[in-house]
């Protein structure tokens, strides 16, 4: 259980199983929450200014049988659609729509009620072995990393990385069923799934096909460690191209850490290649980390570096040249315990952009953005 993360992706097996336990009958019930409320400035022409809240609840419920077989069935719903369809202002991100016709560039948009409504069942075949089946409506295929409200290397920063599209932007599919054998350390799964993401209306549930389909591999050398590599055939991701057919490839590795009884160090490097019907292959990449020493601090950093020609659109429209920009952003958050399992967080965080030369006057030189955020994290 300690290797669970995101639909049936790995983190390292010394990672933090957080959550409130509790047994009822033959089920054990696993439940997290994360809320914030966070403000949200980015500098600049093509900036703005927002306050939003954000996070999820989880729910997990596990039974094991006498075989060795097991059944979980998982639930996660987001506040997210509150914010609106247009979601936050952040710069160089871009992906999706807030009204079915105009994409959403330099804005983060908005996941919807439903991130997850998943089951799984895992039969053991040896000490070893075990073979495994999962369905979600949504759910997650097996791509890329841990989502980053996942990572421990993410989970406490309130910011979507930008790499999001190119690392996991399949977190959540209307229809996924994956297939997979785990052996000890290893495993290798295969995904089928619909490949278009969801719509603008996020409070709703889309209606399934299974268009797409991936492939991963997983290895957990040691407790520390975690690497994955995956492939995914895309059926027209993008409901404003829909005649557009994308393939991505993924490679990380995650490593954490242990620091006394309480504490941890995750840190995750990770790359992405998205390629379109065109052969037009444009990377991602990613190195973040996060401390947590104690039960009061988390200190997070993350650098970024992405190809794309969506955030300027080209003559006559469509999308624009393709260029190379880049993303660097440090945080802090605070937590105080306000009962047993309950912690209340007050955190910032500070970052910079780096835009060609030739954008520098669309964005007004090289745009910096912050957020001030208060948190209640249930675990």
């Amino acid at each position: 259980m300690s290797r669970d993360a995101s639909g049936t992706s790995w983190q390292p097996d010394s990672g933090e199983h957080a959550g409130i336990h509790t047994v009822r009958g033959d089920w054990t019930v696993m439940t997290h929450a994360l809320l914030n409320l966070t403000y949200d400035t980015q500098s600049g022409p093509r900036g703005g200014d927002k306050t939003f809240v954000s996070g999820m609840l989880m729910t997990t419920a596990r039974r094991d049988f006498d075989d060795g077989s097991t059944l979980n069935l998982r639930a996660m719903l987001s506040p997210d659609p509150l914010m609106g369809k247009s979601g936050y202002p952040l710069l160089l991100a871009a992906g999706e729509t807030a009204n079915g016709f105009a994409p959403l560039v330099d804005r983060q948009h908005p996941h919807d009620l439903f991130m997850e409504l998943s089951a799984s069942y895992s039969k053991r075949l040896s000490d070893k072995d075990s073979l495994y089946g999962y369905i979600g409506l949504p759910g997650e295929p097996a791509f890329g990393p841990p989502a980053f409200m996942h990572r421990m290397s993410a989970m406490d920063s309130p910011e979507a990385p930008i790499t999001h599209h190119w690392l996991d932007s399949t977190h959540i599919v209307f229809g996924v069923t994956t297939l997979g054998w785990a052996h000890d350390r290893f495993k290798i799964e295969t995904s089928a799934f619909k490949g278009r993401e969801p719509d603008e209306e996020r409070w709703g549930i889309d209606s399934p096909k299974l268009d797409s389909w991936s492939v991963r591999g997983s290895w957990n050398p040691t407790a520390d460690w975690s690497f994955q590599a995956s492939y995914a055939d895309v059926s027209a991701p993008e409901q404003l191209e829909p005649d557009e057919d994308e393939t991505k490839w993924s490679a990380s590795a995650i490593h954490t850490r242990r620091l006394g009884e309480t504490g941890w160090w995750s840190s995750t490097l990770a790359w992405g290649r998205k390629t379109n019907s065109h052969d037009e292959s444009k990377d991602g990449w990613l190195l973040e980390s996060a401390v947590h020493p104690n039960d009061r601090w988390t200190v997070f950093v993350r650098a970024e570096r992405i190809e794309t020609d969506e955030l300027v659109p080209g003559l006559g429209g469509g999308h624009g040249p393709l260029c190379t920009f880049g993303k660097a952003s440090l945080g802090a958050v605070r937590d105080w315990r306000i009962a047993p399992r309950v912690r209340f967080g007050l955190g910032a965080l500070y970052a910079v952009n780096r835009v060609p030369d030739a954008l520098e006057p669309v964005y007004g030189g090289d745009p910096d953005g912050g957020m001030i955020f208060m948190r209640l994290k249930i675990d």
